[in-house]
């Protein structure tokens, strides 16, 4: 079945079954607020080179962590103990998505482009969008962004600046989340990494009822 094209001045996407097996499920359209609304609230989300028109994927196998179950590896509970470690909450929005961006785009590429820092910055804004920084001894280890809906967590991208940085802000996001009754941190796609934090794959159903489940519950 063809990718859809979507129109820009039309607010819409496809049913998220059509997407194909790799989970790209239609082209073009943008990324303003409303689109990126409705495309988190039906599991749908960019993912694109800079130079490509805006690509939008629905893997149907998805990988998530449920906050509860953040796996903390005995080496890292070791240099949890030596060390002080803290947090914080959107510090720095922006600074913190160009700390992913720049981490990726000299190595391996980014698919943080330039309209997606401001893109994502105005659902920040909105309170759609959070970053979470880790701190370890007072200095800035690492952090991640991603989207917030209700009670469900989109993870976006991390950074580390000092060793186990990432690790430490998904590990404390978790506990965070937990304690606020979020029902998963949406991954997207499977990696070793996050497999060895918790990470687990999930068929789409299973998937789409957690989302409909965190989505339907109200904020505290």
């Amino acid at each position: 079945m063809p990718v859809f094209q979507l129109d820009e001045n039309e607010i819409s996407f496809p049913d998220p079954m059509y997407a194909e097996e790799s989970g790209l499920l239609a082209v073009g359209g943008d990324l303003s607020v409303d689109r990126l609304i409705l495309a988190y609230s039906n599991g749908i989300f960019p993912w694109y080179e800079g130079d490509e028109p805006i690509l939008w994927w629905c893997p149907h196998e998805r990988f998530i962590i449920r906050p509860s179950e953040i796996h903390v590896s005995r080496s890292l509970k070791k240099y949890i103990k030596r060390h002080e470690i803290s947090f914080k909450v959107d510090r720095d929005f922006a600074d913190t998505m160009h700390r992913c961006r720049i981490k990726r785009e000299f190595n391996e590429g980014t698919w943080i482009t330039d309209a997606m820092e401001e893109a994502y910055y105005e659902l920040w804004k909105k309170d759609l969008a959070l970053s979470f920084e880790a701190y370890v001894d007072g200095e800035l280890a690492g952090g991640l962004y991603g989207v917030c809906m209700r009670k469900c967590f989109f993870g976006e991208s991390m950074f580390s600046d000092m060793e186990n940085g990432s690790k430490l802000a998904l590990i404390m996001l978790a506990r965070l989340l937990e304690r606020n009754q979020f029902v998963m941190i949406d991954c997207q796609f499977y990696t070793e990494h996050l497999e060895s934090m918790g990470g687990k794959r999930i068929s789409w159903e299973e998937f789409r009822k957690l989302l409909d489940e965190g989505l339907a519950l109200d904020e505290d």
